[in-house]
């Protein structure tokens, strides 16, 4: 080898140690193993006290796959998005800890939270506790926000929802650097365009004066891209998942992901109380994108939120 081919081979070892260094390699230098989870968001963050859940619930079963009598609520079976960080993590909730374990992941979320309402969860945790490098956060709040600013359409007109949304979804932006900021380390998701879901289309058939489910989607769009511009962008303590992304690619290919219905909500029972036995005739749970008008049934959970989640962890340099 002549000299100024050594020298060239230096270098480019010398610039892939730093871009390692600096976080700018193309996964972890080692594994990130959280010992906490901290979890802040809506309902379809949320696993309640009994195990339910705002999806497709389902019940404790024997080895025959038959349900046992009396039927129980299982709380591990169809799964949340954080459920599944959770579990990969070996990390237990309170909501699903049948063996009465330590308590290592901690659920923020509530029913119907709103931007505003991602503030009050992680106040009510800094009030008795921080964060640390060990402790993985989940962020995904946004959807509650778009569809109560739109059904003030069109007393509000377009524009003066999209200000709107675009002012949270910076908003939650900040709540996520704040958490950075505080040494965490956080997985944050972009929210599933509102426009594919069952009500969206509903909202379309009933109304004449535009597409509204087209409205929904440029809506959420806004919103996830204020959120998006407004994170830190150091590559290193917030990793992004593009939850829209995903359900978008499933809802337009089912047939890749093994789905049969992307535009019906599979629960004749309103949730929480909608169980794998309180289905609308034909639908399941393993098939149906949506468990209602609004919120994603447990392949949904799992596949397009969980997993997207659960890889950025594992590849963002924490």
């Amino acid at each position: 080898m002549n000299a100024a081919r050594w020298r060239l081979g230096l270098l480019a070892t010398s610039l892939t140690a730093l871009l390692v260094a600096c976080g700018g390699g193309r996964g972890q230098i080692e594994p990130f193993k959280p010992t906490r989870m901290l979890s802040f968001g809506d309902e379809s963050s949320l696993v309640l006290p009994d195990g339910r859940r705002y999806g497709i619930s389902d019940f404790k079963r024997g080895t025959d796959g038959n349900v046992i009598q009396p039927a129980t609520v299982d709380c591990a079976a169809n799964p949340t998005w954080t459920q599944v960080v959770a579990g990969a993590y070996s990390l237990v909730m309170a909501a699903c800890n049948p063996t009465a374990a330590t308590v290592t992941a901690f659920q923020y979320a509530t029913v119907g939270a709103r931007v505003a309402d991602i503030k009050t969860q992680i106040d009510q945790h800094f009030a008795s506790g921080t964060v640390g490098p060990k402790d993985l956060i989940t962020v995904m709040a946004g959807t509650n926000d778009v569809i109560a600013l739109y059904q003030q359409y069109p007393t509000l007109t377009e524009a003066q929802i999209t200000d709107q949304l675009v002012a949270r979804g910076r908003a939650l932006a900040d709540q996520v650097n704040r958490l950075a900021n505080a040494n965490g380390r956080v997985v944050v998701l972009t929210i599933p365009d509102v426009g594919l879901t069952p009500y969206a289309l509903a909202q379309k058939a009933a109304n004449t004066d535009t597409d509204r489910a087209a409205l929904l989607s440029r809506l959420t769009t806004s919103f996830n891209t204020a959120m998006r511009l407004g994170l830190i962008n150091d590559g290193r303590l917030i990793g992004l998942a593009l939850a829209d992304e995903s359900v978008t690619t499933a809802a337009r290919f089912p047939s890749a992901f093994g789905l049969s219905n992307v535009t019906t909500g599979a629960c004749a029972t309103a949730l929480p109380d909608c169980t794998t036995s309180t289905l609308v005739t034909d639908a399941t749970a393993a098939t149906w994108l949506w468990a209602d008008d609004r919120r994603l049934g447990p392949e949904g959970q799992r596949r397009l939120l969980g997993d997207p989640a659960l890889q950025r962890a594992g590849t963002n340099p924490f």
